[in-house]
């Protein structure tokens, strides 16, 4: 299996695809953020992470979410574990722990503006 990770943006969010039908890339599923800035510490809030059905059970949103954590580390922000699954993951793999912070008022207003 072929997969590729890459950031998009409106919305913003990590993509995962695979390897689909006929040799063509097909989005698998995706861990969305929302960027923001509270007291000039730039914050990165992972709220929600999806793998179709169809994808399920080969790893793909430990990769998806590996792989953003990753981005986050390299961009300087900190990760906001919103959601459970991202939460999970980090709790299991504490690799992130430095970039990790958790979520405040501020973020939860972020993710609903």
């Amino acid at each position: 299996m072929t997969e590729t990770v890459s950031r998009k943006t409106d919305p913003d969010r990590f993509e995962i695809s695979v390897e689909g039908v006929g040799g063509g890339q097909q989005v698998a599923g995706f861990a969305a953020f929302v960027d923001h800035e509270v007291d000039g510490e730039k914050r990165r809030v992972f709220h929600h992470t999806e793998v179709g059905e169809e994808f399920g059970g080969r790893g793909l949103a430990g990769i998806v979410v590996r792989q953003a954590l990753d981005a986050t580390r390299d961009e300087g922000l900190t990760a906001v574990a919103v959601c459970p699954y991202v939460a999970k993951f980090v709790q299991k793999n504490p690799e992130w722990d430095d970039i990790l912070s958790a979520p405040t008022d501020a973020d939860e207003a972020a993710i609903r503006d």
